[in-house]
């Protein structure tokens, strides 16, 4: 397993790492570095188009680069990625996990990094590392290993429009995410 100092190096050279979240096994990159996302969704095997979200340490930090997110703080942390405008990508997804020590320590070192869950396109979503296809795993220069994790991704929440909508119910129900938002 690496360490904290070799994943922050690893990322801050462009390399792909894997983290765990409080969901799944994130494939993670630093999102400064051009053709990250791109290596991110060739590795998946998935359409590079497809967006790749930004996962913070916590919600102070994602708001100082999107204050759009602000509308989702009663989701945060948690198990949700947040579809929130903004002036310079247009939609971008912000996801503030519960981590762990060491993960929480490598994202807030790195500012944030872009995240997606470390399987296939279409595959299971990886509970342990073990669970990491191999040529994922192969192609990471370094990995933590925080155990078996639940197993079930984010909860996906689009805050572009005027009403949020769920757009993949995850780890929580839609209704309770719904709800959440609305007290």
């Amino acid at each position: 397993m690496s360490s904290v100092a070799e994943t922050v190096a690893a990322l801050r050279v462009g390399a792909l790492v894997l983290l765990p979240t409080d969901t799944v096994y994130g494939l993670c990159a630093d999102p400064s570095v051009d053709g990250a996302a791109r290596r991110l969704a060739e590795l998946k095997g998935r359409d590079p188009s497809q967006p790749v979200a930004l996962l913070f340490a916590d919600l102070e930090t994602a708001l100082r680069r999107f204050p759009a997110a602000a509308r989702a703080h009663r989701l945060f942390p948690g198990p949700f990625t947040v579809v929130v405008t903004d002036a310079e990508r247009g939609s971008v997804g912000i996801r503030i996990p519960v981590l762990p020590r060491e993960p929480a320590a490598i994202v807030r070192q790195a500012g944030a990094v872009l995240a997606t869950s470390a399987n296939l396109h279409g595959g299971p979503d990886p509970r342990r590392l073990e669970d990491v296809p191999d040529e994922i795993r192969s192609a990471c220069a370094a990995e933590l290993d925080g155990g078996e994790l639940p197993g079930v991704p984010s909860t996906v929440v689009d805050l572009t429009g005027d009403e949020p909508r769920v757009l993949r119910e995850g780890a929580v129900p839609a209704a309770e995410a719904l709800a959440q938002l609305r007290r």
